[in-house]
């Protein structure tokens, strides 16, 4: 079933899925913005970056003006998802205007969604690049106070698709966003073992609607550095799916999980210490490929109670705490105040949840079987485009692995792998 038969119709999870997007994508899709976009508003705030403002952006003013709508056009020059940028949309939006426009990918289609949310006006967004998964989504990451957060904003009403325009895009955006749809691998595993162990919500429709999407992307991942039409779309579409299935699950399980936290660590370095970092999907794709060989590792071990109970009861939170702030810097802040709250270090809640790990271990196992692919295939995937496959060729020195990686446990309150080590005792053991 794809998104769009699903959309409204009760599903097997008991569930409505809906959203009111509409996807307009393939060959010469930009020359119905203008009909699409009247249909929403007659004066259109524009938004792009200096980059996709000549990819796009110049062609989507004349085809809305063409279409007898007033335009006004903001180029932010070198957007950040940070408060600053945010702010300048904002002081640059003008209140006239009845429909936003966005034109761009990651960035800009952030700050575009958080716009609209903010002025309560239709929203569409162009896009330039088949980089990453949050076209269609209904949060925007963000920095706020140092800390990687999503903020729940507005899902976009149109997205416009161009084969042309994506086709064109830097194959360095294309490797972006085939890291991003193979970190799925990584979060449909966790949402299954989440679900299994927590009882967190899951659904069986949404997380195949994922697995056939990613299915696609790998097939036709060689045709990328061909800028073969159909590899092209094959990733924008999965992208877009990604999006959706988030918004159908009310959550970011279907699309995010400990691969996308290494990438938050990373950017939140980069905030607080000037550290190196790369494009979101690109700091994905190195993300899952660790977590994939780590999976392997589990794959391989026979849980110790007695090991996990002496791991936790020789955990000190306080020098955990100092670790984060060497790593992390004002960054960690924000993280050790969601424990005081969250509280999953208290040693008194970990037996409960070994003892539930232990008893499911053989159902882990088969999830972990079954959604994981071997490393080896993540590794030559990802090399075949000339993407990065580890610390190091992000810019990050390798030896801070064991402190990122454990790191992802404070990012958000969600049960990933990084948790699932903790509690097992096994942390320092598999990294």
């Amino acid at each position: 079933m794809t998104w769009q038969e699903m959309n409204g119709r009760k599903c097997s999870c008991g569930r409505v899925h809906s959203t009111r997007l509409q996807v307009i994508s393939g060959k010469n899709a930009l020359l119905s913005l203008g009909q699409t976009a009247a249909s929403y508003g007659q004066r259109a705030f524009v938004l792009a970056d200096a980059n996709t403002q000549k990819a796009a952006g110049e062609r989507v003013c004349r085809l809305l003006k063409e279409a007898g709508l007033g335009v006004v056009s903001h180029v932010e020059g070198a957007p950040m998802p940070d408060e600053r940028t945010a702010g300048s949309v904002l002081m640059h939006y003008d209140p006239a205007c009845d429909l936003i426009v966005a034109v761009g990918s990651g960035v800009i289609n952030d700050l575009g969604k958080l716009l609209a949310a903010v002025t309560g006006k239709p929203y569409i967004i162009v896009a330039t690049a088949p980089s990453m998964d949050g076209y269609a989504s209904a949060t925007s990451s963000m920095e706020r106070g140092g800390l990687k957060v999503s903020l729940p904003t507005r899902a976009p009403d149109v997205i416009v698709g161009d084969e042309e325009i994506l086709a064109a895009a830097p194959k360095k955006l294309m490797a972006a966003g085939l890291g991003d749809m193979l970190a799925k691998y990584i979060s449909i595993c966790e949402w299954r073992i989440a679900h299994l162990l927590w009882g967190e919500p899951y659904c069986e429709g949404i997380a195949d609607l994922v697995r056939s999407a990613l299915q696609k992307c790998v097939k036709n991942a060689p045709g990328l550095l061909r800028r073969d039409p159909e590899a092209v779309m094959a990733v924008f579409d999965g992208l877009v799916i990604g999006g959706v299935a988030m918004n159908y699950a009310g959550l970011s399980r279907p699309a995010s999980g400990c691969e996308h936290y290494i990438s938050h660590v990373l950017d939140m370095r980069g905030v607080s210490l000037g550290t190196a970092t790369q494009l979101h999907g690109l700091q994905c794709a190195v993300g899952t490929y660790i977590c994939a060989g780590l999976y392997e590792k589990l794959l391989q071990l026979t849980p110790d109670a007695r090991k996990a109970e002496l791991a936790v009861a020789a955990f000190d939170r306080e020098s955990w705490n100092a670790t984060l702030r060497d790593l992390l810097g004002a960054s960690a802040e924000s993280m050790i105040a969601l424990e005081e709250k969250e509280g999953k270090y208290d040693k008194k809640t970990h037996p409960a949840r070994l003892q539930a790990i232990l008893a499911h271990w053989p159902e882990i196992l088969e999830i972990i079987r079954q959604e994981v692919p071997p490393a080896q295939r993540i590794y030559e995937l990802l090399k075949a485009l000339d993407a990065p496959t580890t610390l190091e060729a992000l810019g990050t020195d390798e030896k801070l692995l064991p402190l990122i990686f454990g790191a992802t446990r404070d990012i958000r309150d969600k049960y990933v792998l990084s948790r699932l080590c903790w509690d097992l005792g096994v942390t320092e053991e598999i990294i």
